[in-house]
């Protein structure tokens, strides 16, 4: 059977002649569909450039010659604009069934059922389409759609040196601003910055596409390679971040792409089809953005920008080309753009001058963020439209905590900025001096006031805020980082390490929470387990737990031995009814037998406690709270769950409160329900490190909070400012009677006793 490279490779032979010919450029087009169509047995072959914004038939094989230069498409119109507009590929076997094809009656296409599509892609950007067709219904075969993409590759060189489409810019960006500018994004990172605008990464132009000599080529892919992999293991050797924080394992899982024999085989097999070293990488990459865009899951999306990273630095070592702004230096403070960046791609950045990044893309469990709040540079991810408004040099104020960057701000700005800048600095001083101090209300009540990590690092946290220890540590973030299922050692050691950072101080560990938006590429999906239409309230958590027990009972044993001599408090996540519990406590007591019987140290003591996310379960407090020492309750699923809206749609998010009645009745409740019992209550997630939301959860008699690290101390603060026996009757009255809006009456209340609470 004919491979890829050798099909995609007979028609660059023949376009190479065609190109090389003195014909006009339409001239060559019109040989061009004639070689693709008659390579590929194809009745129809067509070519759909973007002139003046639209996709204009240029060429044909099998449709109506009429139509060339008549037949215009907009992008995102019809099948060839969807192919532009998503730069996608579509292989049909019935056209007329795709919910976006468009019939246009001039082409007589009429007959033709099977259709397949690709974009002729220049910098990242489709300007145009090559479509074949067949009057049978039938899908494309593999082998035929890769020769087509090899094909449409060459294309994009042959059509932008005869200027037959529009500018670079022909899917029209933003206008170039020069004004102020404010621009919205999604906080990775927290933090103030103040810089310049370096944008990361020049563009590489492809100068030469087919390949005079595929062994030279090979050559000069094998070196590159291997001064690659150098650099890599170079970076990966110099990261000064101490000893075994999660970047190490971020930068191992790096380094394995780098090392990934598939990614390097593809990359062969393009240059098998005739192209150059530069144009293969370029067309592996391609293939690996339109995987990207296809991706819904988030964790493997960050994996494939991974990818996209290191074929980058590839590219600039085979081209010889500019490297990225971190090779050239960095002249002052700097706030770097980039679409995504790599991990390594930022270590290379000088951190005394690198003051902030702001990203195109990214997301909250991308690799360069754990990279970057290990170097304590704050990230401003998703933010749209920016290059349309900034330009390299410009003065950026990025404010990484409300989550904007202001371009080029007036004077009047600036120095409200630099204000807030110092301020926020007297702030965290004066927060540092809370580190020694008790969460002691006016009234004497002492709060137990706790912190979240999830993190190695994160645990030193609680040496430096003063917490009383960590309430909730997330254990999934190692799975999440790790390209394989963390070996059973390597959680222990995690385990030991924050334990040993913690020192006398307790540590909750919570389970692997994984499942619904975090999703492991590295384990099996069942039919069941993917495409579910609500994740957070799916096959997530405990639930997935029980169901792969081999991962639960692994990491059961890795807690136990950690803790071994010490006590280990471990809580399960999203329980629902009591007997979950219960079969998750068994995988436990199990794996303790075993190593009993082994004459292995066990803790001294083990406390289990269950996490209070699904409302259903406290309904079954009376059976629950016997058999467990501490319940602990998530206020982000629970709130969701509570008012049935997504915390994750930005049309719901700001419409349900907190400080609603609804919420803080039903707390109430369980409070009342634990009281009593011996049983440890805490509050953890975001809303009890908001100062107003944690007032209220004190006025319904909350004495334990796990918070974010930075939250401490200005829970700390609160708490020292507060008569818990005043505000809790105030809280009883409102929710007795409750006013138009709780959260006004509430703050009312805290500014006429001087208690800051923005």
């Amino acid at each position: 059977m004919t491979t890829a490279a050798e099909a995609a490779r007979a028609i660059l032979t023949s376009l190479h002649e065609v190109m090389a010919s003195r014909l006009g450029a339409q001239a060559k087009l019109n040989q061009v569909v004639e070689v693709i169509g008659e390579s590929l047995d194809s009745e129809v072959c067509s070519i759909y450039l973007l002139r003046e914004g639209m996709l204009e038939l240029f060429a044909t094989r099998g449709l109506e010659q009429s139509a060339v230069h008549v037949t215009r498409l907009a992008v995102g119109e019809g099948l060839v604009g969807t192919i532009a507009a998503n730069i996608e590929t579509l292989n049909l076997a019935e056209a007329a069934t795709h919910p976006d094809f468009a019939f246009r009656p001039e082409t007589g296409e009429e007959k033709f059922h099977s259709f397949a599509g690709v974009p002729i892609v220049r910098r990242e950007r489709a300007v145009g389409v090559v479509a074949v067709q067949h009057v049978d219904p039938r899908r494309y075969e593999e082998v035929e759609i890769e020769a087509l993409q090899t094909v449409a590759m060459v294309l994009s060189e042959l059509i932008a040196n005869a200027e037959l489409i529009d500018g670079e810019d022909a899917l029209g960006p933003l206008p170039q601003q020069t004004g102020p500018g404010r621009l919205h994004g999604l906080t990775l990172v927290k933090g103030l910055a103040e810089g310049v605008a370096v944008f990361h990464q020049p563009r590489i132009t492809i100068e030469h596409v087919v390949a005079e000599d595929i062994e030279a080529e090979r050559q000069r892919v094998y070196l590159a390679f291997d001064k690659m992999r150098d650099q890599i293991d170079r970076m990966a050797g110099q990261a000064e971040f101490g000893v075994g924080g999660e970047h190490e394992e971020v930068l191992e899982t790096y380094k394995m792409f780098a090392y990934d024999e598939g990614w390097s085989r593809r990359i062969n097999e393009a240059i098998d089809s005739g192209l150059t070293a530069e144009a293969a990488i370029e067309r592996v990459q391609q293939r690996t953005r339109m995987r990207m865009r296809q991706i819904d899951d988030p964790l493997l999306a960050d994996r494939m920008h991974d990818l996209e990273d290191l074929s980058n630095r590839l590219l600039r070592i085979v081209s010889g080309q500019l490297g990225t702004a971190a090779t050239m230096g960095l002249k002052g403070d700097a706030i770097l753009i980039a679409r995504n960046l790599g991990p390594a791609e930022l270590l290379e950045y000088d951190r005394r001058r690198l003051k902030g990044v702001i990203l195109e893309e990214g997301s909250l469990t991308a690799h360069v963020v754990i990279v970057a709040r290990a170097m304590g540079v704050p990230v401003l991810g998703r933010v749209r439209g920016l290059r349309g408004v900034i330009r390299d040099g410009d003065q950026l104020l990025l404010d990484a905590e409300q989550g904007v960057v202001d371009v080029r701000p007036t004077p009047m700005l600036a120095e409200a900025f630099d204000n807030r800048f110092a301020r926020n600095r007297e702030r965290q001083a004066a927060y540092a001096a809370m580190r020694d101090l008790e969460p002691v209300s006016l009234d004497g009540q002492r709060l137990t006031v706790m912190m979240n990590a999830g993190l190695r690092d994160d645990a030193a946290m609680v040496a430096v805020t003063g917490a009383d220890g960590i309430g909730l540590f997330r254990t999934e973030f190692q799975f999440l980082v790790s390209a394989t299922l963390p070996a059973r050692e390597r959680q222990t050691r995690l385990y030991r390490d924050v334990l040993d950072t913690a020192g006398e101080k307790p540590v909750v560990f919570r389970t692997v929470d994984i499942g619904g938006d975090k999703v492991l590429p590295y384990l099996r999906h069942t039919e069941n387990d993917l495409d579910e239409e609500n994740p957070a309230m799916g096959w997530r958590a405990l639930r997935v737990a029980l169901e792969r027990e081999g991962l639960m009972k692994a990491q059961a044993r890795a807690l136990i031995e950690a803790a071994a001599g010490r006590t280990l408090n471990v809580m399960f996540p999203m329980v629902t009814e009591p007997w979950e519990f219960d079969a998750a406590r068994a995988v436990f007591e199990t794996q303790i037998a075993f190593l009993r019987s082994q004459k292995k140290q066990l803790p001294e003591q083990i406390r289990y406690g269950a996490m209070l996310e699904v409302p259903a379960l406290a309904e079954y407090l009376d059976e629950l709270l016997p058999n467990i020492s501490f319940l602990s309750v998530g206020t982000n699923d629970l709130t969701q769950f509570l008012f049935a809206a997504d915390r994750a749609n930005p049309k719901l998010a700001e419409r349900y409160d907190w400080l609603s009645p609804g919420i803080l009745r039903f707390l109430r409740r369980v409070v009342r329900g634990v009281a009593g019992t011996g049983v440890d209550l805490t509050v953890c997630g975001e809303m009890g490190g908001r100062r107003l939301e944690a007032l209220a959860l004190i006025g319904i008699g909350v004495t334990r909070l796990s918070i974010t690290p930075a939250a401490v101390a200005p829970i700390k603060e609160l708490v020292r400012k507060v008569d818990t026996r005043e505000i809790a009757q105030a809280i009883e009255a409102w929710l007795a009677a409750p006013p138009p809006s709780l959260r006004l009456a509430l703050q009312a209340w805290a500014d006429e006793r001087g208690i800051e609470c923005d």
